[in-house]
């Protein structure tokens, strides 16, 4: 089974006008990076320029439809 690695670099500022970014890794090697923002969440495959972006409507949404599994908080 793969292992992920998550690594969290926040900026020193507030999140609307900075996104949060996540750098991921799957056995080590680089799995791409997730930007969160007030508006939208963006993955970036690994080495490239252009990533894929949705809004928090079309988060909520496939997450309600697609996910398989509900994480108690």
């Amino acid at each position: 089974m793969a292992k992920h690695k998550v690594i969290m670099s926040l900026p020193p500022r507030e999140i609307n006008r900075a996104d949060a970014e996540f750098s991921v890794k799957r056995d080590g090697k680089k799995y791409g990076t997730l930007h969160v923002s007030g508006g939208a969440v963006v993955w970036f495959p690994p080495y490239k320029s252009y990533g894929c972006k949705m809004g928090w409507k079309q988060f909520h949404e496939l997450m309600s439809e697609h996910a398989t599994r509900i994480e108690k908080r």
